[in-house]
């Protein structure tokens, strides 16, 4: 079974959502992300999000750019990036997504990007620009390197769009929780609440739904874990952490602040 599969299936058993934690690699620097790392690991994350980082990330808010700025400005290079994923695959099997963008891909080529990021241990991608339209050659290339495929929908997605999105994604469906790009947010809306359980409606049991944009309290997470979602993914509040915070104090900072979150989605 795939890694991630696997994951939701022994969480559920535990009556547990998954706490999926996304950090950008090389920010602020290659050494210390591998100790952000062990920080979630130990913290009690369930899957790790690794962004990779992009000169224009559409989707990405004002925290999560500049932590892609810093990452470029200190040389982030795909190299680095398979160097760390393999130092990170040493020490732990936790589930593994790549987060970035298609040109990425598209530049290297897919087939060959894909089975360099499979044998570095990434389990699975995240590209916020990729649409359905456009993802032949993509979803080939993922299925014939086992590598799961997880696209995007926000609150105003229609339900057709919804089904056929849902049918070409594996692992889990990333709802976007609110209207805009990420970002530590200060409510949770309706309009999401709303969007979850429709969702859930329409796809049963078939693919996990993971919630993101805007979370960043242990409050956040128990709300979201008891509409139905199968995850809540925290990033932007994990990168202010890593700004705020001494180098010496930062792997058990994230450890204790991810304690808290995991500890929520207890349900």
């Amino acid at each position: 079974m795939p890694k991630i599969q696997d994951k939701f299936k022994e969480l559920k058993s535990k009556n547990e959502k998954a706490l999926i934690s996304y950090i950008m690699t090389g920010f602020p620097n290659e050494h210390t992300t591998l100790s952000i790392v062990r920080g979630l690991v130990n913290g009690g994350t369930d899957i790790i999000e690794l962004g990779f980082p992009f000169s224009d990330p559409i989707a990405d808010g004002p925290v999560i750019q500049n932590a892609s700025t810093v990452s470029l400005n200190k040389g982030a290079k795909i190299e680095k990036f398979f160097r760390i994923v393999k130092k990170i695959r040493k020490e732990t099997d936790i589930p593994l997504v790549l987060m970035t963008y298609t040109n990425i891909l598209y530049a290297h080529g897919y087939t060959k990007f894909m089975s360099r990021v499979k044998n570095a241990g990434i389990d699975g991608l995240i590209l916020p620009d990729m649409s359905i339209e456009e993802s032949k050659n993509y979803l080939k290339s993922a299925k014939k390197n086992n590598l799961d495929t997880i696209f995007l929908v926000s609150p105003n997605t229609n339900n057709d769009r919804l089904k056929k999105i849902a049918k070409v994604s594996t692992g889990f469906l990333y709802m976007v929780a609110v209207f805009g790009t990420t970002g530590v947010q200060t409510k949770i809306h309706k309009y999401t609440i709303d969007s979850i359980k429709n969702a859930k409606k329409l796809i049963g049991d078939k693919l996990p739904i993971g919630i993101g944009f805007g979370i960043s309290t242990p409050n956040d997470v128990k709300k979201y874990a008891s509409v139905g979602v199968d995850a809540v993914i925290v990033g932007s509040a994990n990168l202010k952490i890593i700004e705020n915070t001494p180098t010496a104090k930062l792997q058990k900072r994230i450890t204790e602040y991810t304690k808290r979150l995991k500890r929520s989605t207890r349900v």
